[in-house]
């Protein structure tokens, strides 16, 4: 048996998340097909992170054990011939056999995306969220650096966190104008707890919007408190950018 290392780049909008649920379209489940079809082998795709319905990825790291002859420097392509125009994978290659592509991370990259107009743009819908004006881009980006260094950022996940920790560091936060009215938060850490990066989003859009006092965000951090913090921004801005082990 081998075990394969994949890269894998998707559009989120029409799956329910990465993680197999039965007679729902997920990302997991059209890979582990694809393997069947491309090997005749049914088996467990074990990834770096769970994305959620609509988030997409610019390059998921995945594993999966094999014992297919086809060489694994050339495996991804064969799976590309078996899956949808909304998935690819871009690279595989074998690697030791203790490896996990989940538990041996050691950093992660998110990207945020939103724009501000009066009304929706189509041009935008599936890769970026859209907000109303106002929005003040200096008051938001000021703010960001609240968020770096280790902390407890319970008040910043979902309810359905489940982990033994909720501390969590972070290395590099930013937010840049990317055009007129379209920006681009981008959060680094050691990892992230459910919604994180989507409510450290939503926190730093209530403040560009004077919803929140830029002020009060380490007292917010510090309480612990998710009804203080902002609200947990749309899915369709979220992308996984990179991992690193």
């Amino acid at each position: 048996m081998k075990r394969i290392f994949i890269l894998i780049q998707y559009l989120g909008t029409n799956f329910c998340g990465w993680q197999h649920q039965p007679e729902l379209r997920t990302v997991q489940g059209e890979i582990e097909r694809a393997i069947f079809e491309t090997t005749g082998e049914q088996v467990a795709v074990h990834s770096s992170s769970r994305t959620d319905a609509g988030v997409h990825a610019l390059a998921m790291p995945a594993h999966f054990d094999t014992d297919t002859r086809i060489l694994p420097e050339n495996l991804y392509k064969a799976l590309n011939a078996h899956l949808p125009d909304d998935i690819r994978v871009l690279s595989s290659k074998q690697v030791d056999e203790h490896f996990h592509a989940r538990f041996d991370v050691k950093e992660k990259t998110y990207e945020y995306h939103f724009y501000v107009s009066p009304a929706p743009l189509p041009y935008y819908s599936t890769t970026s969220a859209w907000i109303t004006e106002p929005f003040d881009f200096e008051r938001a980006k000021g703010a960001a650096s609240a968020f770096l260094g280790t902390h407890d950022f319970v008040g910043f996940a979902s309810a359905r966190t489940e982990v033994s920790s909720t501390v969590r560091t972070i290395t590099k936060i930013s937010l840049t104008r990317k055009k007129p009215n379209h920006y681009c938060l981008s959060v680094t850490g050691d990892g992230f707890l459910y919604n994180m990066v989507r409510i450290i989003a939503g926190t730093l859009i209530e403040i560009g919007q004077g919803k929140i006092n830029p002020d009060d965000l380490p007292a917010i951090i510090e309480s612990k408190d998710r009804k203080r913090a902002g609200r947990t921004a749309q899915a369709c801005g979220l992308v996984l950018k990179s991992v690193k082990y």
